[in-house]
């Protein structure tokens, strides 16, 4: 026996789980599921910086409650380079601001809502099959015996290694990737943020990063290779590092304390189009990948549902299959220029392997343009901020 939905969501990630609070605000049915447990999902820990755009609609569908109260509102980012601060500051340039907050709290503010409204969300669920993308009845196979869900739609929200992507015939889907030759090194520190801003340092041994959870957590980033071990890096190891990238004359040092996790990202840019096949929607990491320069990851995974939600409403409420036609390339268009920032941004403040004198020249006069001219930092402002979504 088979059941019946109107929007079938694979994952309970952000993206899976704001587009069913979206479709259930419209009145439109959703059954979600993910392959893991909902502590799993919960506490998964994953930055969070929220730009302009993606807070406004939390807020604006009723779950701006605890990110008010728990984020933490950032208006200027300071590069540090060349023994300086140089700081942008994008409230000043355009009047818009982004806020810190971690993923895994929007991911707890979407479940107690779904669960609230009485949303079907199947975790241990895993999804096995997807089926009948072109025909009459799509339809989502799932659990450990495989029982078939029949629905109109189904959003692909399965991240990055999820089966949704694999069901669009490699006949007509195209991927674009690359993959850098460096990660990061992320490490969870007992201690106050040293900055009142988050902080990047442009170093020729490797880029760093401090960034906040909390008012007495600071959660801090160091350029590695691509596959190194956490446990190569001892405490002493990583603050000495931290201290030669990011401290400069003029500036409070870092503040050292306990560190309480760490674990290192290899990073990659990866992005697949078209963003539709049939009945299916491939939304957030499903589609594409960005490296962690700029924060576009979640935020990218919102703008997506945002233009995905109001299609699918456009279609139950009036019959318009319009927006639901164009959904692939009005995300494309906005993805590609999130690309252009997040590559850029990703090039210009990382050391590469046997980089010539010329590329680190290149490199500073980039950062110098940036920070240094109305242009650039307002161009920067209007990226790191978010650049408007089209739906």
């Amino acid at each position: 026996m088979s059941e019946r939905t109107q929007v079938g969501i694979v994952g309970a990630g952000p993206a899976g789980l704001l587009l069913s609070h979206l479709l259930h605000r419209e009145g439109i049915e959703s059954i979600v599921f993910d392959n893991r447990s909902r502590e799993h999902v919960q506490q998964r820990l994953r930055a969070g910086v929220l730009e302009q755009g993606t807070v406004d609609l939390l807020a604006e569908v009723g779950l701006g409650e605890r990110m008010r109260r728990l984020g933490m509102p950032q208006t200027s980012l300071d590069f540090r380079y060349a023994q300086a601060s140089h700081r942008i500051d994008f409230a000043q340039e355009i009047g818009r601001t982004v806020m810190v907050y971690p993923q895994h709290e929007v991911v707890h503010d979407l479940i107690e809502a779904r669960l609230a409204a009485g949303g079907d969300l199947r975790f241990d669920t895993p999804v096995t099959a997807i089926r009948d993308l072109e025909g009459p009845s799509p339809t989502i196979l799932a659990g450990p015996e495989g029982r078939p869900v029949r629905c109109d739609f189904i959003a692909g929200c399965d991240g990055f290694h999820g089966i949704c992507r694999d069901a669009i015939p490699a006949s007509v889907m195209k991927a674009y990737d690359r993959v850098y030759p460096f990660g990061w090194l992320g490490i969870l520190a007992e201690v106050p943020p040293a900055a009142p801003d988050v902080t990047w340092g442009c170093h020729e041994t490797g880029f760093a990063m401090l960034s906040f959870r909390s008012p007495t957590r600071s959660r801090l980033y160091l350029q590695c290779e691509p596959d190194d071990d956490p446990d190569n890096w001892s405490d002493d190891r990583i603050w000495s590092a931290l201290h030669e990238r990011l401290d400069v004359p003029g500036m409070p040092p870092l503040i050292e304390g306990p560190i309480v996790q760490k674990g290192v990202t290899a990073m990659r840019s990866f992005q697949v189009e078209p963003l539709r096949h049939g009945a299916l929607f491939l939304a957030g990491d499903a589609a594409h990948i960005v490296p962690p320069t700029g924060a576009k990851g979640l935020n990218s995974a919102v703008a997506d549902i945002r233009v995905l939600g109001r299609a699918l409403a456009a279609y139950y409420r009036q019959g318009s299959t319009r927006l639901l036609d164009s959904y692939s390339e009005t995300c494309l268009r906005r993805m590609w220029l999130v690309h252009r920032f997040s590559a850029g941004l990703c090039t210009m403040v990382h050391s590469f392997p046997g980089q010539s004198d010329f590329a680190r020249r290149l490199q500073r006069a980039d950062l110098d343009y940036m920070t240094g001219s109305e242009p650039g930092r307002r161009a920067f402002s209007e990226n790191f901020t978010g650049l408007p979504i089209e739906a």
